[in-house]
């Protein structure tokens, strides 16, 4: 499903247009967006949590000339799904 399907199902459910579901939902992803970049978690009961997690630097390796390469250390997002999405899912 993409970001434009789920505008279109937000839209047809809440009875809007498309343009105010479009809207809110970029409102939505910026709140997580800027909150994971803040070192906070986002929590949706039922659905999920959001958060970040640190990778270490590490030395890893070029696969086309085999040359080691550093790589740096860095902030990864992650998301763990709650209970409830995964009996849906199941």
């Amino acid at each position: 499903m993409t970001k434009k399907e789920i505008v279109a199902l937000a839209a047809d459910e809440a009875g809007i247009s498309k343009a105010k579901a479009e809207v809110a939902i970029n409102a939505a992803f910026d709140g997580i967006t800027s909150a994971l970049k803040g070192g906070n978690k986002v929590t949706f009961v039922g659905f999920g949590t959001f958060s970040t997690s640190h990778r270490k630097a590490r030395i890893g390796r070029n696969p086309r000339t085999g040359e080691s390469i550093q790589i740096s250390a860095s902030y990864v997002p992650k998301f763990k799904a709650g209970k409830a999405l995964k009996d849906a899912v199941n």
